[in-house]
């Protein structure tokens, strides 16, 4: 074998959806903190995103999670994620399979019952609680980087469905937050693919008619995904987040959770106290907290915490040769949808 750069990586699910852990084969990525390493691998290198993520080597339904030194003292390790579009700062589904990667593998100590760790991410700081007995992380409650909204109730013109009303909030990475009525689905198995082709539709309409800009963080100026959402009962929400170039999150989505959180304390539908359940497509939830109420650059934030399981069921390396030519990666719309 003549592999000019090898991978190890650990195979985790939270809740279905894939979350791989790179554990090996990177130092480091050039930048003094998260975030500018994340800048890095978006403005200046992404071969590493390519070879993790597109086929040969990877496919659609998978974020990959970039482990690395953490930038700040107060963390004891840092993450990026990797997807199909682009590195992102945060998502909780994939924090919680990074830090059940961590205790499983021995990675960071396990203290039982509860083991905290501090992770550095390019949206800030995540403190991360897991529930371990006998070697097993039985759960991982996040406690969030503060949520806020952008716009409420706005409205943006489409030409399927005419005007359509969306919220705009911040829960990690921006969400356009859509009631899925509006489209004519419901959120269920059998209409994933439909719902990933119309979130991605939708998230360019809402990019293009409404503007976002973190008030802290200059780079994060766009609606990255768009959540479609659906109410139970007062406590019970149907999530669907719909990610580049299209498809479905198979987790109730930790960042879309806490983004749709921040919108319902502005509404005044939860207080301080409140949990609720945020409920997949396939059926996975996730616990939602708000722990408090604080300010983001004087805008009002809420204080989520997010609560779910992840599963590692695998490892595994991955290399290149040098004369693979397609150590680039590639995609088709076959699976790669619309939006590719």
């Amino acid at each position: 074998m003549r592999w000019k750069k090898t991978l190890q990586m650990a195979d985790v699910h939270c809740e279905g959806e894939i979350g791989k852990v790179i554990t090996g084969g990177v130092l480091d990525i050039p930048g003094a903190t998260m975030l500018d390493k994340m800048n890095y691998i978006n403005e200046v290198d992404d071969s590493l995103r390519r070879l993790v993520i597109l086929e040969p080597r990877g496919c659609l339904q998978m974020s990959v999670n970039l482990l690395l030194p953490p930038t700040r003292p107060e963390a004891q390790a840092g993450f990026i994620v990797l997807q199909a579009d682009k590195a992102h700062p945060m998502s909780g589904s994939n924090c919680i399979c990074v830090v059940t990667a961590l205790l499983e593998l021995g990675i960071l100590p396990i203290e039982e019952p509860m083991t905290t760790v501090v992770l550095d991410t390019p949206a800030g700081l995540v403190t991360a609680r897991a529930q371990c007995k006998d070697g097993r992380c039985l759960s991982v409650s996040l406690d969030m980087v503060p949520s806020f909204v952008e716009h409420l109730g706005s409205v943006i013109d489409t030409t399927q469905f005419g005007p359509i009303s969306v919220d705009v909030a911040f829960g990690g990475v921006y969400y356009g937050l859509v009631d899925v009525e509006q489209v004519g689905l419901s959120i269920a198995p059998q209409n994933a693919r439909e719902l990933a082709t119309l979130g991605v539709r939708l998230r360019g309409l809402i990019n293009q008619q409404l503007k976002v800009s973190h008030p802290l963080i200059k780079e994060l100026n766009e609606v990255a995904y768009v959540m479609f959402r659906n109410r139970l009962d007062h406590k019970t929400y149907q999530t669907c987040t719909t990610l580049p170039p299209g498809r479905v999150d198979r987790s109730p989505c930790g960042t879309g959770s806490s983004a749709n959180l921040a919108t319902l304390s502005a509404r005044g539908l939860v207080k301080v106290g409140d949990q609720l359940t945020s409920r997949s497509t396939i059926g996975g939830e996730f616990k939602v907290e708000l722990l408090g109420l604080t300010e983001v650059a004087g805008r009002e934030a809420v204080l989520s915490r997010v609560t779910g399981r992840a599963w590692v069921y695998g490892l595994h390396q991955i290399g290149v040769d040098p004369d693979d030519p397609l150590a680039n990666g590639f995609m088709l719309s076959d699976t790669w949808g619309e939006g590719f």
